[in-house]
C-alpha cells in the first residue's frame, strides 16, 4: 500500500500578514485543493493524510465536501516545525502502508508521471526525491558581501517535493532527527543523517511552489493548461 502525506500546516508568512496561501484562489479553486485533487487522481496512491495546523480541520473538511474525492483520507494536526508535521503524518499512516509519498500542500502542479516515478524509485532504493539539474552559474559567498568560490553546477540538483520513501526508512530517519534534537527543512536530509542513499528523480517540467504573491500568475497558467 502506498500512502501520501500532504503537508499543509504552514502559515506562508512570506505572502503577508493574515494571508493563508493554501486557500488563495487560483484557477477556480484554493491552491491546496489542486494539490489534493492531484494525489486523489494518482493511480499509485491508495490513501491520503493531510497535516494541517490547529484550528483548520473544519476548513479542510468543508473543502473535502466540495472536491468529490475518491480516496480515503485523514486530517491530522501539524507540529511546530515541518519535520514535526511530517512525523505526525507518519504516525497516522494505515498499518499496511509500505511506501509514503510526501508533498507540500502549496505545490499544486507536480506532474502525475513524476509522482509515479518517485514512488517507483523509492520502492527500489528506499528513498527518492524529485529534482532538477541546476542550470544557473552558482557562486558561494561566506559573508554575503564577496564571492568566495565558484561551484561546479554539473553535480548540483535543486530538490523539490514530490518525495517518496519506504515507511520504515523515513520513520527511522526522522526518529534519529528527533532523538538528536536536530532541525531539517527537507525529509531527505534526515535520510542522509542515517546514511540512507536518496535517488534523485529528474523533473523535466515546471513544478513550482506558491511562496510569493508573484508566483500565482504562473501557477494559474500551468493549472489551466493541465
Amino acid at each position: 500500500m502506498t500512502s501520501a502525506i500532504i503537508v499543509a500546516a504552514g502559515r506562508g508568512t512570506r505572502m503577508g500578514p493574515n494571508i493563508d496561501k493554501l486557500f488563495l484562489e487560483v484557477a477556480g479553486a484554493p491552491v491546496v485543493a489542486h494539490t489534493w485533487r492531484l494525489f486523489d487522481s494518482s493511480a499509485c496512491i491508495d490513501d491520503l493524510i493531510l497535516v494541517v495546523r490547529d484550528g483548520m480541520q473544519a476548513a479542510f473538511d468543508q473543502l473535502a465536501s466540495r472536491l468529490r474525492l475518491r480516496k480515503a483520507f485523514r486530517v491530522v494536526h501539524g507540529g511546530k516545525e515541518r519535520q514535526d508535521s511530517v512525523w505526525n503524518g507518519l504516525q497516522a499512516l494505515p498499518a499496511g502502508a509500505t511506501i509514503v509519498a510526501i508533498q507540500d500542500g502549496a505545490r499544486p502542479c507536480t506532474p502525475l508521471e513524476l509522482i509515479q516515478a518517485t514512488v517507483d524509485a523509492a520502492r527500489k532504493t528506499g528513498a527518492a526525491v524529485a529534482a532538477q539539474r541546476v542550470s544557473d552559474t552558482i557562486k558561494q559567498s561566506d559573508d554575503g558581501q564577496r564571492i568566495s568560490r565558484h561551484l561546479d553546477r554539473s553535480s548540483l540538483w535543486a530538490v523539490q517535493t514530490q518525495q517518496a520513501f519506504q515507511v520504515e526508512i523515513i520513520c527511522r530517519a526522522l526518529g534519529a532527527v528527533r532523538d538528536q534534537g536536530l532541525r531539517v527543512t527537507d525529509d531527505t536530509a534526515a535520510c542522509e543523517l542515517i546514511g540512507q542513499p536518496v535517488r534523485p528523480v529528474e523533473c523535466h517540467r515546471t513544478n513550482p511552489t506558491v511562496t510569493w504573491p508573484s508566483d500565482l500568475p504562473s501557477v494559474e497558467l500551468l493549472l489551466r493548461k493541465e
